[in-house]
């Protein structure tokens, strides 16, 4: 079966996890604990077929907010596919990539804001159920530790070769810069830097505000001569 991971197909079987299939078919969601669920790096938007996961595990409820669980949270490490039909999956990095790019202020408030109480309230809760695994032998720190060291150099090598796919507005003109979208995309640049104070742009845009637009005004030196 195929299912779709930021938009990219993989292929995948049934009771497969999210995170083994990302693996397989390199479309990095992250996985830097190597999947015992004590990162939340493999956390993703389930956009469409959550019918056909698994229900969420002890560790996701420790982590997730029932708020982030109401649009679609996951952790990938801990969903399985238990049936075939259509699932699409959105990779958090994905989800802020697109609300970023497309200037949605709105989605971006809402997202910053749904992050904020998700850490504020499920912090406890996640620390309290690493240390009851730890305790009751599900999770061995040691183990863990290992998976983190391994788990960091191939996901950067991923992510590296990966990140034209996944963040597609960096391939700058090639891609964007012709014709009328040019005229967008700088606009949308302007605003950008408007918003920021001059501090953010997107990648190959030209600013007006900073050259490559309007041309600035030629400096005048005017000297006055004191008559007595």
């Amino acid at each position: 079966m195929i299912i779709y991971i930021n938009d990219k197909a993989c292929k995948a079987e049934k009771g497969d996890q999210l995170l083994d299939v990302a693996k397989r078919n390199n479309c990095h969601i992250g996985y830097i604990c190597g999947g015992s669920g004590i990162c939340q790096s493999c956390f993703v938007y389930v956009e469409e077929g959550m019918e056909h996961l698994s229900a969420a595990t002890s560790v996701e409820k420790a982590f997730i907010s029932d708020k982030l669980a109401e649009s679609g949270g996951r952790l990938a490490c801990q969903t399985r596919i238990t049936g075939e039909g259509q699932i699409r999956v959105l990779s958090r990095a994905e989800h802020l990539r697109r609300v970023v790019v497309g200037l949605n202020v709105r989605d971006f408030i809402t997202y910053a804001q749904t992050i904020g109480y998700n850490v504020t309230n499920q912090l406890p809760s996640g620390v309290g159920n690493i240390v009851d695994r730890v305790r009751e032998g599900k999770l061995n720190p040691v183990q863990s530790l290992q998976n983190i060291a391994s788990g960091i150099g191939p996901a950067a090598t991923l992510a590296g070769s990966t990140v034209l796919d996944n963040f597609a507005f960096l391939q700058g003109p090639a891609s964007m810069i012709s014709g009328g979208a040019k005229g967008v995309f700088d606009a949308a640049s302007d605003t950008l830097c408007r918003i920021s104070g001059g501090q953010l742009h997107l990648p190959g845009a030209t600013c007006r505000t900073h050259g490559g637009g309007e041309p600035e005004l030629e400096r005048v030196q005017i000297t006055a001569k004191v008559v007595r």
